[in-house]
């Protein structure tokens, strides 16, 4: 008898759609707008504090991902070994979200020295240095700026897999590949 995994679906693909969604609007919105601040000590210091304002809503986003992709799997599990791309788009998938949750959290430490440096680190945007930055601020802008598109780049790759999840489990994919089977 088949089950509905509402509840999980729900949370796996709020999740992924929130924290894709927060990281898009941080890098052109917050980001952005921080880079319009008249003090060039203010820049850094805005993006941060909008960062740090964000971050228990992004790991809310991020658990509830993690726990609705968790309980799929497990009710999945079946479909996983016996369905043809099923496995391997699970994979890639994890391995994306891995990468993700790596980036998402390289990028909190590099934001968090760049929030400790404060006022002392003026600079041209969140992620943009300039002659007054320190060395070692303007280093980790750098990599935040790459992590900051890296991050919506891999989140969107999440939810479109998901969505390739869902279309594998419509009847008529099983059908098909059941006919596949008997064929060969």
């Amino acid at each position: 008898m088949a089950t509905r995994d509402t509840f999980l679906r729900t949370l796996h693909d709020a999740g992924a759609a929130a924290w894709f969604g927060g990281s898009l609007m941080g890098a052109v919105g917050l980001n952005g707008a921080a880079a319009d601040a008249h003090d060039p000590t203010e820049r850094t210091r805005l993006s941060a504090e909008g960062w740090m304002r964000w971050a228990p809503v992004n790991a809310v986003a991020i658990g509830a991902h993690l726990i609705g992709g968790a309980g799929l799997l497990w009710a999945n599990k079946g479909r996983q070994a016996a369905q043809r791309g099923v496995g391997g788009n699970t994979v890639a998938k994890s391995a994306v979200t891995a990468t993700a949750l790596g980036l998402s959290a390289y990028g909190a430490v590099l934001g968090a020295k760049i929030a400790k440096a404060g006022n002392q680190a003026p600079a041209e945007g969140a992620t943009e240095s300039n002659e007054a930055t320190p060395d070692d601020i303007a280093a980790a802008q750098r990599q935040l700026k790459v992590i900051q598109w890296a991050t919506p780049v891999l989140t969107g790759t999440i939810i479109a897999m998901g969505a390739q999840q869902g279309e594998m489990q419509r009847p008529l994919a099983q059908v098909q590949q059941l006919f596949d089977k008997l064929a060969a």
